[in-house]
């Protein structure tokens, strides 16, 4: 089956089901997903949403517009520094 066989016979109900299977990682029937069955998917679920999906609500977005709030950082921002009253706890 390649990837065009596989999209035309998922629907948003099969979707929410796969999402929900990876999410908590096991089946409907309460058998758990193997790495392989998690990979194939998720992968399923990308693909499918690509082509139904608005981009704005499909798995995995991060919106990268700019935040009006200046307290609010942006998540890819390379020149930010970690802030001092963060540090690291160290076990003995």
């Amino acid at each position: 089956m390649n990837v065009q066989q596989m999209l035309a016979v998922l629907d948003a109900d099969v979707v929410a089901r796969l999402k929900t299977a990876v999410e908590i990682g096991k089946w409907p029937n309460g058998a758990a997903l193997t790495t392989e069955q998690r990979q194939v998917c998720m992968q399923a679920v990308i693909a499918w949403e690509h082509e139904h999906v608005a981009a704005t609500e499909r798995t995995g977005y991060i919106d990268k517009s700019k935040k009006t709030h200046v307290e609010e950082e942006v998540c890819d921002d390379d020149n930010h520094v970690p802030e001092s009253e963060f540090t690291p706890i160290r076990f003995v």
